[in-house]
């Protein structure tokens, strides 16, 4: 059996002892690229110091350090728990730019689910999009290549695996290029530029 699903079950012990806050709180932080989802890390990396200096505050799930969007922030280990455990199924939706034209048979595979190293995942809702509206360009830019198309996908997953993303995609053959995280269950990202937070209703 893989450490990972013991790791997560105890984070979510360990959130869950810590007392409820009077007020507990939730923020939504545009994540930037090239930026932890974390606030320690090395001299030469970037961490959520860097945006959040609210105490007490702990990410709700992660998102890669090369994926940009939708990061949730509480200082309840509560809600931290009913966000972010895999028990909870939590819908997650990513834009995510891909490198060649997608095919029917992989929409398809990834509707019905794709076998990655760690087994089978749960179907997915997917289609095809345009470029979001207004979205900002990433720094440093997402690398071009003329003789290659590339096209926008929007994936709706419920689990949080590793890299769960650019892995279904490139298992079909659809390399991903540019990842957007833009909302988690009810919480959208919306008009948040990278870098921007705003506080949500915690609905629990």
């Amino acid at each position: 059996m893989s450490q990972r699903p013991f790791r997560h079950s105890f984070q979510g012990r360990r959130s869950q002892s810590r007392p409820r806050p009077a007020q507990p709180r939730l923020i939504a932080l545009n994540k930037p690229f090239g930026v932890l989802s974390q606030f320690t890390g090395s001299a030469d990396e970037r961490t959520l110091k860097e945006w959040i200096q609210e105490p007490n505050f702990y990410p709700a799930g992660r998102l890669d350090k090369d994926s940009e969007g939708l990061l949730l922030l509480t200082n309840d280990g509560v809600l931290q728990h009913r966000i972010s455990h895999p028990s909870q199924q939590m819908e997650k939706t990513y834009w995510a730019q891909v490198e060649g034209t997608p095919s029917s048979a992989a929409l398809e595979a990834l509707r019905q689910g794709v076998e990655l190293k760690d087994g089978m995942t749960l179907p997915a809702t997917v289609q095809v999009i345009e470029e979001p509206l207004g979205l900002w360009t990433r720094v440093p830019p997402v690398r071009e290549r003329k003789t290659v198309p590339d096209s926008w996908l929007q994936l709706t997953i419920t689990e949080g695996r590793n890299r769960q993303v650019r892995r279904m995609t490139a298992a079909v053959g659809l390399p991903t290029l540019r990842l957007i995280r833009a909302s988690i269950g009810p919480w959208k990202l919306e008009d948040l530029q990278p870098g921007e937070w705003r506080e949500l209703s915690p609905l629990w």
